[in-house]
């Protein structure tokens, strides 16, 4: 039986890994800085800076998984701005370098979720509707540790009768369990886990297993 109340519990302060930028988390590339300052200019604290990053991510990069890219360069957070398409991990990745940059500790966390609106297009391709290493982002905010998934996109949401993800910079923004008529919508199964940085590696094995056929897959 599947579990529903989200993933679970982050353990202990932020380290200094949580700010540091690394390869994938490439938040001093000069266009994504100019991106991430250019998307909060008009926000006044740190929670409504976040805030407003969020919705840069959620709406600015189209959610698109028709294609699980294998090219490491292609999970870079400058690289997923510029593409300005992804699915959720690199989504979470951009997200994550975004916070960050605004100096808020952050961590990539992922689950395996069920998406009970899939399509029936990607149940074709996937052979399932368990979405293995959905990717999200973890925050530390006043104290503790905020989680909020930028995946689905407003205009995506609005065509499935779901309210798109608000994020306030305080609480939890996950995804919905039901969509607005009441049907099931998504399902957390199991956590994967949360990580300063993207374990490509361990992701890519897990799709290549399961996953095969959309592996760099064309669009």
């Amino acid at each position: 039986m599947g579990r529903t109340d989200g993933p679970g519990r982050v353990d202990g302060p932020p380290t200094p890994d949580d700010l540091a930028p690394t390869y994938f988390l490439d938040f001093e590339a000069p266009e994504l800085a100019s991106l991430i300052e250019a998307s909060v200019a008009e926000a006044g604290s740190p929670t409504e800076r976040l805030a407003r990053w969020f919705e840069t991510v959620r709406d600015g990069v189209r959610y698109d998984p028709y294609s699980l890219a294998t090219d490491p360069r292609s999970y870079r957070a400058s690289a997923v701005a510029a593409r300005a398409r992804g699915y959720c991990v690199p989504k979470a990745i951009l997200f994550v370098a975004g916070c960050r940059s605004l100096g808020l500790p952050a961590r990539l966390g992922f689950s395996d979720v069920r998406n009970h609106l899939q399509t029936e297009r990607l149940a074709q391709q996937m052979g399932t509707d368990l979405f293995l290493y959905h990717g999200y982002g973890v925050v530390w905010v006043d104290g503790r540790w905020v989680k909020a998934s930028p995946a689905f996109n407003r205009e995506l949401c609005e065509r499935f009768g779901v309210a798109p993800l608000a994020f306030d910079g305080h609480t939890d923004a996950l995804l919905h369990p039901f969509s607005a008529d009441g049907s099931r919508y998504m399902e957390y199964i199991a956590d994967r886990g949360f990580y300063a940085d993207l374990p490509l590696a361990e992701i890519l094995d897990t799709y290549r297993t399961h996953y095969g056929l959309l592996l760099d897959a064309p669009v």
